[in-house]
């Protein structure tokens, strides 16, 4: 009797230890995708607090742009409110939003050669490419941890300790269509010189 005691308090002890376990596992998967979405927020901020210092120079060279100018000012609050709590959709949303008006005031500058020999400029194109490419890096560290964390608590024994560890599985962050690399517009490419117009025959003189 005391013998089987033992063994039911051993198994009791067992059973408590592994729960303990796979609380502690589950929920640093957890934290662990938290922080990799964090670091998408904070590429994304990046990326947003660029947007004046470009707008401000390529409207010093045009001003008529309005449009184009009001919109990515508007992605570039729509980006700072999805990163205050927004879901990975509202995320990837804004980043596609973003990356579509940046891409606009980039062709917009396209007409001023001016305006792209400036440092300035150079340095923002830098600056953007960088936290693009940032951004990417992040992105997929975030969905390799979604990764891990799904895959194990989808599988016995943690799924059957989910519920006790608050934790869930999450959605990946999903490149926008059209965005698996980074946009840019390419300066570098010089326009193709316009074909002169076929020479005139010279005209006949006069008969005498």
């Amino acid at each position: 009797m005391l013998v089987l005691g033992l063994i039911i308090v051993a198994a009791l002890v067992g059973l408590v230890l592994f729960g303990v376990t796979a609380f502690n596992r589950l929920r640093v998967l957890d934290v662990g995708s938290q922080e990799a979405l964090g670091g998408i927020d904070v590429q994304l901020t990046r990326r947003a607090d660029l947007i004046p210092n470009l707008v401000n120079t390529v409207k010093g060279y045009a001003q008529h742009e309005k449009g184009v100018f009001e919109e990515v000012t508007k992605a570039r609050a729509g980006v700072q409110a999805a990163t205050q709590g927004g879901t990975v959709e509202e995320k990837s949303a804004a980043q596609a939003r973003l990356d579509k008006a940046i891409v606009d005031v980039l062709a917009v500058a396209e007409a001023y050669p001016d305006l792209k020999a400036t440092v300035n400029f150079q340095q923002l194109q830098t600056a953007l490419t960088d936290t693009e490419n940032q951004l990417s890096f992040a992105r997929q560290y975030y969905n390799d941890a979604v990764a891990k964390q799904n895959s194990t608590i989808r599988t016995i024994p943690w799924l059957f300790f989910t519920g006790i560890a608050g934790v869930h599985a999450r959605d990946f962050y999903k490149a926008p269509a059209g965005q698996d690399v980074a946009p840019t517009v390419n300066f570098d490419q010089t326009a193709p010189a316009a074909t002169p117009p076929p020479e005139s025959p010279p005209a006949e003189p006069p008969p005498a």
